[in-house]
């Protein structure tokens, strides 16, 4: 029995709405929502007619007709599967590809100094570059600070329910708390209604599109050919750590990484760096 369009509509409403309540972030709610939806409209049956072969079809569809990579078809079978437990629905035979590990993309010091000096200019975007490259903030992170949060004092920042709904700390660089109490003072100044920490133009909660596009027009200022986002000065600053002899539960800590796992694909060394080590313990036979 074939489902109707608005039968479709309604369920991916409410697998929306149990993802927002189950704290999923933004991203991941969007994603398996897109997800659930274009395969309801593939497989056209009620979810709870659902069988192994009508997954494994719309896998094959994906990788064949729509051409997606592993990663794509592995966040669809993962959108696919948390809807059956939502629904209470058990398929046994369910198995998502493996994803691929690409290592991150991260710019080295150099760069990344260019980077923030090209914003010297601008006090709230030379405090946003620093504070991004220095803390490991998620954009969202970033975005949703409150003026509490930073502890001039303590030299710290609380990250108020970060990713997993987790709080954490990170630690306030002097450079960085520098640049956020000149920044700060020209914010005071300023009629704003909001206790978040950076503002747009418009005295408005700045988003994380606006970051994004910001460190992507200094990244331009700067020169840097690669692409710069704040997740790659995320990136950025794990790889950094780690090559400067940094533990990688500290990095896990610092990131706010629920397991170690997730940090380990930081134990990367470019092509540099490996020469480098190399050189220092080669053998002399």
């Amino acid at each position: 029995m074939s489902i109707s369009p608005d039968k479709i509509e309604k369920t991916v409403e409410e697998f929306r709405e149990h993802l927002a309540g189950d704290k999923r972030s933004k991203y991941t709610v969007k994603q398996y929502s897109h997800f659930l939806l274009h395969f309801l409209r593939f497989i056209n049956k009620e979810p709870e007619k659902v069988s192994a072969e009508d997954i494994e079809r719309f896998k094959q569809y994906l990788a064949i007709e729509k051409q997606y990579a592993k990663n794509s078809i592995y966040i669809a079978i993962k959108a696919i599967q948390a809807f059956l437990k939502f629904k209470g629905i058990r398929i046994e035979e369910i198995s998502a590809p493996k994803r691929s590990q690409q290592l991150p993309k991260y710019l080295n010091e150099e760069e990344t100094h260019a980077l923030i000096e090209s914003a010297k200019g601008d006090a709230r975007d030379y405090a946003i570059l620093r504070t991004l490259a220095y803390t490991g903030l998620r954009v969202g992170e970033l975005c949703n600070l409150e003026i509490e949060d930073i502890d001039f004092a303590e030299g710290i920042i609380h990250v108020r329910s970060g990713k997993g709904d987790k709080d954490r700390i990170v630690v306030l660089e002097e450079g960085t708390a520098e640049a956020l109490k000149r920044y700060l003072a020209a914010r005071y100044k300023k009629d704003v209604n909001t206790n978040k920490v950076f503002i747009s133009r418009k005295n408005q909660p700045i988003s994380p599109l606006s970051v994004e596009r910001l460190v992507k027009k200094y990244g331009k200022k700067a020169g840097i050919l690669k692409k710069v986002t704040p997740h790659v000065l995320r990136h950025t600053l794990a790889t950094t750590l780690l090559n400067h002899g940094a533990d990688i539960r500290f990095i896990q800590t610092l990131l706010g990484h629920a397991s170690v796992s997730t940090t380990q694909i930081y134990t990367h060394l470019d092509n540099e760096n490996l020469r480098k080590m190399y050189q220092k313990t080669k053998p002399s036979y």
